[in-house]
């Protein structure tokens, strides 16, 4: 696995290593499985033709295999995280500028998904240990995979906060793939490509910003927080 870096006004704030196999993780893995064979198509497709599998890109847990810190970035685009505008959760707009300077870990979060326990209580550990040192994370409820983020604004927020005690900032649920994705979904898959090129495979796909707004790496859904710590650390001190 790739492992490797307030404002206080933010918009809605209100987290173990990786995650075992239990029924849920397994039935979300046939789902994420299930996903990325049919947004592929036929099992004949230039990425089966090169002799990759599901069963093969899941070894260790992990999607694709270990890369150095930045292998993803490319310049593809001027652009930086800092230039668009999103919605937070309780629908006003957030403009990214007003993360200058900080490293953000940004990812598509879902309520009912096998990784979304493990996911929200590292991410909460994480972001509590490292937010004094310019540190944030950036979560964008999506319910593309699985219809696993059915639930309203409120009740997603509702979820995350009081459950989880989440304290980093949760925008409204957006697209990640297909022609209605966010713009700034958008700039972070063009920045940064991956195993399936600029597909979103799954809940909790993670992309790492350093403080000038560019991507610097992306992980797998089975990534965990965990494991991207040092990365973090890296980012931060530089």
């Amino acid at each position: 696995m790739a492992s490797i870096s307030f404002s206080r006004t933010f918009p809605t704030r209100c987290f173990q290593t990786r995650t075992r196999t239990s029924p849920s993780f397994s039935a979300s893995y046939s789902s994420m499985a299930f996903w990325i064979k049919s947004s592929l198509g036929s099992s004949k497709s230039t990425l089966f033709q090169h002799g990759f599998s599901l069963q093969s890109s899941y070894s260790n847990g992990g999607l694709f295999k270990s890369r150095p810190l930045g292998v993803y970035a490319r310049a593809a685009t001027e652009k930086t995280l800092y230039d668009f505008t999103v919605k937070d959760i309780d629908g006003k707009d957030v403009n990214l500028g007003k993360f200058k300077g900080k490293v953000l870990l940004v990812v598509n979060v879902a309520s009912k998904c096998g990784l979304t326990s493990s996911n929200y209580s590292e991410l909460s550990h994480v972001y509590e240990k490292y937010k004094t040192q310019g540190f944030e994370i950036l979560a964008f409820p999506c319910n593309q995979f699985g219809g696993q983020e059915p639930g309203s604004n409120t009740e997603i927020k509702q979820f995350a906060c009081t459950r989880f005690k989440a304290e980093f900032p949760i925008f409204d649920k957006v697209d990640v793939n297909g022609p209605s994705t966010a713009p700034v979904y958008q700039f972070l898959k063009s920045s940064a490509g991956g195993f399936l090129g600029d597909i979103i495979k799954w809940n909790f796909e993670k992309f790492l910003v350093d403080k000038n707004g560019k991507v610097v790496e992306r992980y797998p859904p089975t990534t965990s927080p965990f494991q991207i710590e040092k990365d973090i650390q890296k980012l931060v001190a530089a």
